[in-house]
């Protein structure tokens, strides 16, 4: 998150049919001090309760602990602003990246410990732990790909393919898969025991801002910058399902511990809900006020968090409440909302445009991404601009008034 940090949550599976029911709530906590914010929940052992990190252009991680009174530890270390963020799968570790070319590990507790891994050359753009917590993996603009080994903090290998800047890389479930996108328009799968590029699905129509896997493994997701969510199918190497439910790109994905469900990220200020299984959009989600740049689930599926580029400085959550598989695989009759007109594309009916109306429309959307983003940033600034004068102002009322008493 940035300026603010929207954190979004969810209990307990319901028993009943229909679609998701969300409640919303809110507490306040001190914000990242300037730029755009990047969010990841996760929930920690039961004892220690649910926790959320942020990291944000202003170099600092923020871990809160979201209880009825809502705290937050800052995090200082990096030199340059902090592009990632992900707790380790028992919670015990957090790994940031940054642009400042060095990925860190950090025990996140009050004292704050952390160890430096340096490798890139350039920018490191995601960080992401694999499921069974031994090794990172990082993305940079230096185009490579690094794997580390967690519990000696060093580098294992590297990964050289793509052709520009890497947005993200993740492991599969198991481990022996690495999925990535770049900005090269491709979305590349690895083997980690070859080390070895054995897939590439080319998108033409724009890059992947994220990618990640589904819980077993079988597909990836990922989000566009040409407002699109795909989710591919890694063992036919074929497109399943093609979403159009966003008006600007998706920066984010994080699929449900069940599989059945996909929660996105858009610069448009949305988070959008889609059911995997009927191939519809469920559910959109209003409350960021500018881009939302990230969205996670936490691990057991009860609360998930967002991050965006709001102006606010108020971290809120949400309740997401599920019917659980059983339920769902019979309720194939349940009415569609009036949203999903749009949701899912069969790929095989798709008719395609001129490559160079496409590339001028590719460019203007990103433009107009861009555009979103700086006018964000520039509020957010001005804000910041008004809340010191009217406390210049404050302040010299309190000396006049100072002044007069001495009189």
């Amino acid at each position: 998150m940035g300026g603010s940090k929207d954190v979004v949550l969810a209990p307990r599976m319901n028993s009943g049919l229909g679609r998701p029911r969300l409640e919303r709530g809110g507490f306040d906590g001190p914000p990242h001090r300037s730029g755009s914010c990047r969010c990841r929940g996760a929930p920690l052992r039961p004892a220690h309760g649910l926790r959320a990190a942020t990291s944000s252009l202003d170099r600092f991680l923020m871990v809160w602990k979201l209880k009825t009174q809502c705290r937050a530890y800052k995090f200082v270390g990096h030199a340059e602003a902090v592009t990632s963020v992900q707790f380790s799968p028992d919670g015990q570790l957090l790994a940031s990246a940054s642009q400042d070319r060095t990925v860190r590990l950090w025990i996140p507790c009050i004292h704050g410990e952390s160890s430096v891994l340096k490798g890139h050359t350039a920018s490191v753009r995601s960080v992401s732990f694999s499921h069974d917590g031994h090794f990172l993996v990082s993305a940079s603009n230096d185009k490579s790909i690094k794997i580390w080994s967690v519990r000696h903090q060093r580098l294992s290998f590297s990964l050289f393919q793509h052709t520009h800047w890497v947005r993200c890389a993740k492991f599969s479930p198991d481990g022996r898969l690495i999925a990535s996108c770049s900005e090269d328009k491709s979305v590349k799968i690895w083997d980690t025991r070859n080390k070895t590029c054995i897939d590439s699905f080319l998108d033409y129509g724009g890059f992947a801002n994220f990618v990640d896997f589904n819980p077993s493994g079988t597909c990836i997701a990922s989000a566009g910058s040409n407002h699109t969510v795909k989710l591919w199918d890694i063992r036919m190497n074929k497109l399943l399902q093609h979403y159009k439910v966003h008006r600007a790109g998706v920066n984010c994905v994080s699929f449900h511990p069940s599989g059945n469900y996909l929660i996105t990220a858009s610069t448009d200020g949305t988070l959008k809900i889609l059911d995997l299984l009927e191939g519809r959009l469920i559910y959109t989600l209003h409350g960021h006020k500018g881009p939302v740049l990230s969205v996670a689930f936490s691990k057991g599926g009860e609360k998930f968090a967002s991050g965006g580029a709001d102006t606010q400085d108020d971290v809120s959550s949400e309740d997401l409440q599920y019917p659980p598989a059983s339920d769902l695989a019979t309720s194939s009759k349940r009415k569609s909302e009036n949203e999903s007109e749009s949701a899912v594309h069969n790929v095989d009916k798709q008719t395609g445009i001129s490559s160079s109306l496409g590339n001028a429309l590719e460019h203007i959307v990103e433009q107009l991404d861009v555009l979103t983003l700086t006018i964000s940033i520039l509020e957010q600034r001005l804000t910041l601009t008004e809340d010191k004068l009217k406390e210049c102002l404050e302040n010299q009322q309190k000396m006049l008034l100072q002044g007069r008493q001495e009189e």
